[in-house]
């Protein structure tokens, strides 16, 4: 389920720090480079396009629940990946596949029991899934500055029933998630991963603070982004906090 609004264009250009965090998630996974590899959560496309140089006699497909994203991606990439429009926690493939990428997209699903039995389902024994999302401490000093901005008027009034979209999982949590939805092994750990976006303000708007950037009538919005910035100062630094994840099926 597809829980907030995504804009690709802007995503691919400010995302940068993200293609960084990807990349070094791409240099665990171990390829010969005839493997078909299901890139889950590609957003525009940016690491798919790395994943797809590893791979010169093998197949990318790249799936995403956003629309955007997907036609970012496609427009990035043409026919060199399968791009698809898909939820995670809807995933069928027609063939299991060797090996499952996904960097900075699990925390933006709830349901981890069920994403997981998905993925499983979709790798072929032994099969290889290499992650890295938000974890357990995520941009917990940002959201406290933004909440804080968020309990003034006029902001307040539209969050008085809101309910944070994130699911920032810890690593022994996820490990048992993992073996219940059947992988033989599995291995999580938290990794600090602090960044200074070069695009700050947009970056923090369209990915970081999108929830809550988008649940503003339009009027507030950026109001509400002059107010969260001059609470930062400068540098702005994200204290980003990943999960890693290396299992196998």
């Amino acid at each position: 389920m597809l829980i907030r609004e995504w804009n690709g264009a802007s995503y691919d250009r400010i995302s940068g720090p993200m293609e960084v965090l990807g990349r070094q998630v791409l240099a665990r996974l171990e390829l010969r480079g005839d493997e078909t590899v299901l890139d889950a959560g590609c957003g525009s496309g940016r690491v798919t396009q790395a994943l797809i140089e590893r791979l010169p006699r093998g197949k990318v497909i790249a799936v995403d629940a956003s629309p955007s994203m997907a036609q970012a991606a496609h427009e990035r990439l043409g026919d060199q990946a399968d791009v698809r429009v898909l939820d995670l926690l809807d995933l069928e493939l027609e063939t299991p596949v060797d090996a499952i990428l996904s960097t900075a997209t699990f925390h933006w699903i709830a349901d981890h029991e069920r994403l997981f039995a998905r993925l499983h389902a979709a790798l072929r024994p032994g099969g290889q899934l290499v992650v890295q999302c938000g974890g357990e401490g995520n941009i917990t000093e940002l959201r406290g500055v933004a909440n804080e901005v968020l309990a003034r008027e006029p902001y307040a009034a539209h969050f008085q029933d809101w309910q944070p979209p994130w699911n920032y999982a810890a690593p022994d949590v996820t490990e048992e998630r993992l073996r219940a939805a059947g992988f033989a092994r599995a291995r999580c750990w938290l990794m600090p991963a602090p960044t200074q976006p070069e695009y700050p303000r947009e970056f923090l708007a369209t990915i970081v603070l999108g929830p809550h950037v988008q649940r503003l009538p339009a009027a507030l919005r950026e109001p509400y982004m002059d107010e969260v910035m001059q609470a930062l100062g400068e540098p702005v630094v994200v204290d980003y906090v990943r999960l890693n994840i290396d299992a196998s099926a």
